[in-house]
């Protein structure tokens, strides 16, 4: 019998009897739980072969879960920002452009995170912010597709910036939008399908969509697919070229921890780059950028998805950020990101009282991303008190807690603070607990 089941027998042996009414004998019945849960977060601890990454980011005695929001900021950024600022743009000024590689940076940025996505170099360019992006990548679709077709599949649980530039896109290009439900969008496919507009993980459940099988879906409909990858981009294997995936975007500040308001990025499959159409031309995807000429001729390969000058500043920020993944799998990430959420729905499943919260993001691994929300009464003061003790989270409207596991830097002892932590909000345990009640 494992230790955990033998706790289990005790417990209920002890409820038969009557004794745990006793409030002497449930405290130590809470207190070896616990300790059992502590010290068992402390040897997954000691086998974390990704515990070394935690000293390279800048952290506190907070226990942080919002990676999946903001990523927390690596320690060598500071120092890198400084030189870009004091000598390649303070000294060197313009020849920063040749000489710092500043000109090349939408391109060789985009091929350090190809790797976290499963894409070959040269596919990939960083600039501009997801939303514009979604929007080159749906119109361009659309232009793909061919005028024979004349509707816009969207994901309905997509994050509302997706749905709202879907609907311009449709507007623009003469198209029909239907939001349909991830799963339901196989049967919803159809010859007039020109494009469907998916998110990877879903922002508000931390739900896991079947990329593979959906892309196959679309393909076979002969429609093109466009994927958002705000939400799984550094927490899990994507796959973009096994899985042919003709269009994705991606933001780069939440498990890329590329900083608040960094780029985002756009990759365009290569067999697809001479197609690509965007509608967002620009001096910069011109074949000639410098030849000031009238006409547009757009550039070959991911050149074609930029459109204006390089956001500098935040884009090297970004750059220095990556380097964190240097000698890391993303399967490694995910191994442990699946042990983090497993662990953390185990905590909460002891330490919370009965029916204080429900969660919505699937048990199953295949369904999961790397996060876990919970639903449950007053969520937004729930949240307020657990980062007044020390927990960083998120709330979403109306009733969900979000918790987001970085494996860069989240181990199993803030997993199992944060849920003790949640289990004695959750009690009324505290000042803020008591207006809870």
């Amino acid at each position: 019998m494992s230790e955990f089941a033998e706790t289990a027998e005790t417990a209920e042996t002890a409820e038969i009897a009557g004794i745990a009414e006793t409030p002497e004998i449930g405290e130590i019945g809470e207190t070896v739980q616990t300790a059992e849960f502590a010290a068992k977060a402390e040897k997954l601890d000691a086998a974390d072969e990704l515990a070394a990454k935690r000293a390279e980011f800048v952290l506190d005695e907070v226990v942080y879960l919002d990676g999946n929001s903001l990523g927390a900021l690596p320690a060598n950024v500071p120092g890198r920002v400084e030189d870009v600022v004091r000598r390649q743009w303070g000294e060197l000024r313009i020849r920063s452009w040749d000489e710092s590689g500043w000109w090349t940076a939408p391109e060789r940025i985009g091929d350090r995170i190809a790797p976290l996505v499963g894409a070959a170099a040269g596919q990939i360019v960083v600039g501009d912010s997801t939303s514009v992006n979604v929007f080159k990548a749906l119109v361009a679709a659309v232009r793909m597709a061919g005028e024979d077709r004349d509707e816009i599949l969207v994901d309905a649980t997509t994050f509302p910036t997706d749905g709202y530039i879907a609907q311009s896109a449709a507007r623009m290009t003469g198209r029909t939008l239907r939001p349909v439900a991830p799963a339901e969008v196989p049967a919803a496919l159809s010859g007039r399908t020109a494009a469907v507009l998916l998110n990877h993980v879903d922002y508000r459940t931390g739900r896991l969509h079947d990329l593979p099988s959906l892309t196959a879906a679309v393909h076979a409909a002969g429609a093109v697919a466009v994927w958002d990858l705000c939400h799984s981009a550094g927490a899990l294997p994507v796959g973009l070229d096994e899985h042919g995936v003709d269009l994705a975007v991606g933001c780069t500040y939440k498990y890329l921890n590329g900083g608040p308001g960094s780029p985002a990025y756009l990759y365009v499959r290569r067999e697809l780059q001479d197609r690509f159409d965007s509608p967002l031309p620009g001096w910069n995807s011109h074949a000639d950028p410098f030849g000031m000429r009238s006409d547009f001729e757009p550039a070959a390969g991911a050149p074609r998805g930029r459109v204006g000058t390089p956001d500098i500043l935040s884009m090297l920020a970004l750059e220095a950020a990556l380097e964190v993944w240097e000698g890391v799998s993303i399967e490694a990430v995910r191994a442990k990101s699946l042990a983090l959420t497993d662990f953390f729905l185990e905590c909460v499943g002891a330490y919370a009282p009965e029916g204080g919260v429900e969660s919505v993001t699937p048990v199953a691994h295949e369904e999961r991303g790397s996060q876990v929300a919970l639903r449950c009464a007053d969520a937004g003061e729930v949240m307020k008190a657990l980062i007044e003790r020390g927990v960083v989270g998120d709330f979403r409207h109306p009733d969900v807690l979000r918790f987001g596991f970085t494996p860069l830097y989240v181990g199993f002892a803030d997993v199992e603070r944060a849920a003790r932590v949640l289990a004695e909000v959750l009690r009324g345990d505290g000042p803020r607990g008591e207006a809870l009640r």
